[in-house]
């Protein structure tokens, strides 16, 4: 009965904030606030992507100034049940998890219990002694010779995606690196697996070079040292209870939620996969990817992100470990260099867990700059806007569609937006 009471009072709340979208998207009484009928063009994008089977569905969400100003479900969470989209479908996260697991481990900062600039070794032993593998040149043999590290990856460097902790998407003998690690082996929990990538060698010299991976996944084991309690347990101590985040877990533990469920589309292969590796590997709390949430759950937390650490009377971050979590650590002059696989994208340095907009770039986006992003293996999609006042999120699960939809939602949000501050 709890659970269908949970239900019921998230539809109520979606209501709700639906109505509330209409009366205020109507007046457009505030400055800078949306145009109605730009927002209804957002609504025709979305509605023709599920009318022609680019995805299954999806939940929109426009917040301005503390309040919605746009929320709209599309299409199905499952093509396959006929279950219509609501504001309380629970979607996987993917990479959202991480800027999630970067104000937890700075909270720990706060609490005086991780020191950013201490050894990742310090919390994972494996990491002791760590080689950097550098690709030779017309190898003969093994593609790669290992060399010392100039110096031990730090908590900083988990956070910056510099610890030379890589991934298989890379390719190359980068792939068949991770790969022969066999990191997704049985079952294993954080401990066993940053155990287990702890002795692979590193991929580049920590602190000088983006190289998106495992790091976050790595992070969440450290939060567990550091805290004493699994990830799960710190961040729902520390994050979830207090923001009122009451679906947001990595596993999925009753059939109700389990009906609420988001599901890609049969011919999405390559999310299917993923999430059927992360769903069955319950004993590990992957903080890079494994967190499930609803739009409204989300919201709360970007919005005490908006709103710089704070939400409804509480403090989360002290200014000065929010100032440092959405400062561009990467960009010139930082001495860390990337490449194809720079997620940020032009325009955008990278702070702890989030992309931070620096300039137009040469692509010329809209947006302010200060704007924070990330998106996700799964499409979901987050951007806070602190010039506007303002966040758009978007939940859905596709990797098919998820880059041309990222790109075009970004440009809708902004073109809604009579006088856009800093475009």
């Amino acid at each position: 009965m709890h659970a269908v009471s949970t239900r019921r009072s998230a539809l109520i709340i979606g209501l709700m904030l639906y109505s509330l979208n209409v009366s205020t998207t109507a007046s457009a009484a505030e400055a800078n606030a949306p145009s109605a009928e730009k927002l209804q063009v957002l609504g025709d994008f979305f509605e023709n992507k599920v009318a022609t089977g680019k995805i299954s569905g999806a939940v929109v969400l426009i917040q301005q100034h503390g309040r919605p100003v746009y929320l709209k479900t599309f299409g199905k969470r499952d093509v396959r049940t006929g279950a219509p989209m609501t504001t309380d479908t629970i979607f996987a996260l993917r990479s959202m998890t991480k800027p999630i697991t970067s104000v937890a481990t700075m909270m720990l900062v706060d609490a005086g219990k991780l020191s950013l600039d201490e050894p990742v070794a310090k919390y994972i032993p494996s990491f002791a002694g760590a080689k950097v593998a550098i690709e030779k040149a017309n190898a003969q043999g093994d593609p790669y010779e290992l060399v010392p590290a100039v110096r031990q990856p730090t908590i900083r460097d988990l956070l910056l995606q510099t610890s030379g902790i890589s991934g298989g998407y890379v390719g190359g003998w980068v792939k068949k690196l991770y790969d022969g690690g066999h990191l997704f082996d049985g079952q294993f929990d954080n401990a066993e697996f940053a155990k287990r990538i702890g002795k692979l060698p590193l991929t580049r010299q920590p602190g000088t070079f983006w190289r998106y991976g495992h790091s976050a996944d790595v992070l969440g084991r450290v939060i567990e040292v550091a805290s004493g309690e699994t990830l799960y347990q710190f961040m729902k101590r520390s994050i979830f209870d207090p923001l009122g985040m009451k679906h947001t877990k990595f596993v999925l533990d009753t059939r109700e939620e389990l009906a609420l469920r988001a599901e890609p589309l049969p011919t999405d292969l390559n999310l299917i996969e993923q999430e059927r590796r992360r769903r069955s590997h319950p004993g590990w709390e992957s903080g890079g990817g494994g967190l499930v949430s609803t739009t409204i759950d989300y919201a709360r937390f970007a919005q005490m992100l908006l709103d710089g650490g704070t939400f409804e009377g509480k403090r989360y971050l002290s200014p000065a470990a929010f100032k440092d979590m959405t400062t561009d650590h990467v960009g010139p002059g930082s001495g860390i260099g990337h490449d194809y696989f720079y997620f940020p994208g032009d325009g955008f340095g990278y702070g702890y867990g989030l992309a931070v907009r620096t300039s137009a770039g040469e692509a010329k986006q809209p947006g302010s700059i200060g704007e924070l992003k990330w998106d996700s293996l799964s499409g979901t999609y987050i951007g806070i806007d602190p010039k506007l006042d303002m966040f758009y999120l978007l939940m859905e699960q596709t990797d098919n569609e998820r880059g041309p939809i990222r790109v075009a939602f970004r440009k809708l949000v902004y073109d809604a937006f009579a006088n856009p501050v800093g475009r």
